[in-house]
């Protein structure tokens, strides 16, 4: 730790990982919940516990060094620009393309359409919310809350789906919808951030071209660059380069998306699915297969815990206002209910010529966890009158949909497969 309590980026990466490691290994041994979960609530604990002795001991001044070292680690900046390009394609890497094509309109319908729909019903509700409650949040801000909190967290639900019995197309569907709406989410944020702060006038069309490109950029070099793998790990034999090139097309590639102003997540997603499938079954031995595999696994399972930890651990930088209390709280109702509608819509829509059955919607609404993606959005929002509302509900819609919804969801499930649902007949792929 260097003089004035400035931390180089190796000494924060190391107090991260050694007190992920120290948590992790007390969960894993006395409480057993699910590391998502686990990591979140010791983290959060840990920053209100260091707030209570800080009211206790005022000349402890834990509360203000905790702050400060938090402050420190750009949140926004490690996830959007560090983690997110390889969480996105370890997780895309284990879902199995078949499973996937099965549920593919369901996949392309909920991760667009259904994210408009969410980001309108929140946006509403939430305005309607803050001026009942006082506190008039601009509808612009208000939209903007809508498109930073729709997007399910593709990391949170595969972690999340580690430990369900849906079916494989099932599970591949969620998963499928939570890689591709992230992207989605992120250029309709970025289109009402600029809306928001009076950067430019609201264009449907504009709006509509924009995200054309960003989106279907991300599609384009997602295949360029894992066609490109694909082709160079088919012409040689050797597991070291092979895990390299894949490295090359996670960091290069989320890097020339930026430059190019298209999707990077989209593209992530896109070029994983294309190497997790094609690559893994077409272009590599037995032995890089096992250690690309194994080595983008254990990638996942760090990066996971890191941003669980961080996700409890920013729980201190919230602004302590209890004016926002009532609306944090009142937001939570309002994201399972936009989420439900998100859903049932496009699902009943498709019900004539594709059923996902009867487990679908209750896996897809409760199963839609908002995560550290959401959390990184609202952290980067400028300083402003909003942004303290806006914070304030992210984090407690996290919060709940990580401990709350992440921590039962086989237990919902479970239930809900005893109490009788099964597939619908025809089409159903439940």
């Amino acid at each position: 730790m260097h003089r004035g309590f400035e931390l180089s980026l190796f000494d924060a990466a190391a107090m991260l990982i050694v007190l992920a490691a120290a948590l992790g290994y007390l969960n894993h041994r006395l409480f057993k919940l699910p590391q998502s979960v686990g990591l979140t609530l010791m983290g959060a604990l840990a920053s209100l516990a260091l707030v209570g002795i800080d009211y206790a001991v005022p000349a402890s001044g834990l509360a203000g060094r905790v702050t400060r070292f938090i402050a420190q680690i750009d949140f926004h900046e490690a996830v959007m620009q560090g983690m997110l390009s390889f969480l996105l394609f370890a997780g895309a890497l284990h879902v199995d393309w078949g499973e996937m094509k099965r549920g593919g309109w369901p996949i392309l319908v909920l991760s667009t359409i259904g994210v408009v729909i969410s980001t309108v019903i929140i946006g509403g509700g939430f305005y309607l919310l803050s001026h009942a409650l006082g506190l008039a949040v601009p509808i612009a801000w208000c939209l903007t809350f809508g498109a930073l909190i729709s997007p399910t967290d593709p990391v949170a639900v595969m972690g999340v789906l580690k430990r369900t019995t849906v079916s494989p197309t099932l599970q591949a569907t969620v998963a499928g919808e939570s890689l591709f709406n992230d992207g989605v989410g992120v250029v309709v944020f970025t289109i009402l951030l600029a809306v928001a702060l009076g950067h430019e006038p609201f264009s449907l069309s504009r709006a509509g071209g924009l995200f054309a490109i960003e989106a279907g950029g991300g599609v384009v070099l997602g295949l360029a660059i894992g066609w490109i793998a694909y082709r160079a790990m088919g012409a040689i034999d050797d597991y070291q380069l092979e895990v390299m090139i894949s490295l090359a097309v996670v960091m290069g590639g989320y890097a020339l998306a930026g430059w190019l102003h298209v999707s990077g997540p989209v593209a992530m997603a896109v070029a994983g699915l294309l190497i997790g499938n094609a690559g893994v079954a077409h272009a590599m031995s037995d032995v890089t297969r096992d250690y690309l595999l194994k080595f983008w696994a254990v990638i996942d399972e760090v990066l996971n815990a890191l941003l669980f930890l961080l996700i409890g651990l920013e729980v201190i930088t919230v602004p302590a206002d209890p004016r926002l209390v009532p609306l944090a709280l009142a937001a939570i109702p309002l994201i399972l209910v936009a989420r439900a509608l998100a859903v049932l819509a496009p699902l009943g829509a498709m019900r004539p010529w594709l059923s996902l059955g009867r487990m679908a919607p209750v896996t897809l609404i409760w199963g839609g966890l908002r995560g550290g993606i959401s959390v990184a959005l609202a952290l980067g929002l400028p300083e402003g009158p909003a942004r303290g509302a806006l914070l304030a509900a992210t984090y407690a819609v996290v919060l709940f949909s990580v401990l709350v919804q992440g921590g039962t969801i086989a237990q919902v499930l479970a239930w809900r497969g005893r109490a009788g649902a099964q597939p619908s007949p025809g089409t159903s792929v439940s």
